[in-house]
């Protein structure tokens, strides 16, 4: 992948949220002349490439321009009721090094009606793929992409619209290496997506002209990897960024435990997220590395680059329903070989979400038949944040079976509990307590 456009200067600007506060030059004309990254035939903008040098403090601005949002008519109207500006800023990956992120703030026009000032909510989408097209900022401009080369949908903007409906500001991350054109999407990589999405917060915060103030209260929103997500991120706070005035977390079928959820992709119409969770992890860990290149086959290897440019509904038609023993030189599945492999385990050890204790009241939704980030593991979560005497509200959504391995059972209780989680987050914003369920955890499936 290209990394940043030569000859390009970051510049300050005056103005407020409908201006850029910063701003790329114009690139001269032997810039113009670096070929632009094209991922399955989209072009990725300029303004993706990280720049060499990045600032020292987490959530520190990098750049910012307008972002136009999806059939918008003008600076107010359109299916997303807000002004949004796209971001650039700084982060730290899972091995402690400075890494640009970009994404997109959303300023609601909708007035906020509750308690205190315009609360902020830092949203962590759901599987949108590994290629750089499939930019959750770039979905807020393209709801859908469809050239015959990659498809690619903005599913996460309905939840998006009604939180800005609510009055509530949004700070969406594209996470660690999805836009950026300067690594792979790290995927499910726990420290890289909580990381993100707490310095996503820190730098709506820096944004002038915004109504968000110091003692806006910040709430986290995911499901499936935007849950895990959520939930790592929820755990990680009180450590990584105490700064922040969280109020609550929801983490909507969160991966909590890789090594389970791997089992539950193989085979099912997601099976190529099994891909990018490898190239992720090997990305961060070159001992895990070490141990996939040793067991990937020549096939293997071609289906993991292939799926590092795709999006889901690519990855769906090329890879649904296969089986990582394809891939690999013995026939074994890469769940197998990872089970049977102490280097890959501690890996997965270290990635597994629930060893510590969120600071925050934390809701957790899992569908009871989900197949895919399956249940029990999820539930895990729960009781080990439970177990930890944190405030957790724990969900199980009992849903009639829609079939095995289809993502249907996955994303079934996504649309029909997004009503209660955006109110119980809105219950948090507004300083409202959270008691939790706990004590009724062990009667609940």
């Amino acid at each position: 992948m290209p990394g940043s456009v030569a000859g390009g200067r970051i510049l300050p600007a005056a103005g407020g949220l409908t201006a850029a506060v910063l701003l790329v030059a114009p690139l001269t004309a032997s810039a113009a002349a670096v070929p632009r990254e094209v991922s399955r035939g989209v072009t990725i903008p300029a303004f993706y490439d990280p720049p060499k040098r990045l600032p020292d403090r987490n959530g520190a601005l990098i750049r910012t321009e307008r972002l136009p949002l999806a059939l918008t008519l003008s600076d107010v109207k359109g299916p997303l009721p807000g002004k949004a500006i796209r971001l650039m800023y700084k982060s730290t990956d899972a091995n402690g090094k400075a890494v640009a992120v970009t994404g997109a703030y959303v300023e609601p026009t909708a007035k906020w009606r509750g308690s205190g000032p315009r609360p902020l909510v830092a949203l962590a989408t759901g599987t949108m793929g590994q290629g750089d097209q499939c930019a959750p900022s770039l979905a807020l401009e393209n709801p859908l992409t469809f050239n015959g080369q990659t498809i690619s949908a903005g599913y996460e903007d309905i939840g998006i619209y009604r939180l800005l409906s609510e009055g509530v500001a949004v700070v969406v991350t594209d996470y660690v290496g999805l836009g950026a054109t300067d690594r792979v999407h790290t995927y499910a990589e726990r420290f890289d997506q909580a990381h993100a999405l707490l310095d996503a917060a820190r730098a709506a915060f820096r944004l002038p002209g915004t109504s968000l103030t110091g003692t806006s209260r910040i709430g986290l929103y995911g499901y499936s990897q935007g849950g895990g997500a959520s939930a790592a991120a929820a755990e990680l706070q009180p450590r990584y960024a105490p700064e922040l005035h969280l109020a609550g977390a929801y983490a909507g079928a969160p991966p909590a435990d890789l090594a389970a959820v791997i089992k539950g992709i193989e085979g099912s119409a997601l099976a190529g997220a099994l891909g990018w969770s490898i190239n992720g992890l090997s990305q961060n860990y070159p001992a895990l590395k070490k141990v996939v290149d040793g067991h990937i086959s020549a096939t293997g290897r071609a289906a993991l680059k292939d799926l590092s440019t795709m999006c889901v509904g690519d990855a769906i038609l090329r890879y649904g329903f296969s089986r990582s023993g394809q891939w690999t030189t013995d026939g074994r599945s890469l769940g197998q070989i990872i089970a049977t492999t102490p280097t890959a385990q501690q890996v997965l050890a270290r990635e597994r979400i629930g060893t510590l204790r969120p600071a925050a009241p934390v809701r957790v939704t899992t569908g009871v038949l989900d197949d895919i980030v399956v249940h029990a593991q999820s539930r895990r979560l729960a009781a080990d944040w439970c177990a930890k005497g944190a405030k957790v509200t724990y969900r199980p959504v009992s849903l009639p079976n829609l079939g095995d391995g289809l993502l249907t059972n996955h994303l079934a209780p996504l649309l029909t509990d997004q009503g209660d989680a955006i109110a119980w987050l809105k219950d948090r914003l507004n300083g409202r307590s959270a008691p939790g369920n706990c004590a009724n955890l062990p009667r609940l499936p």
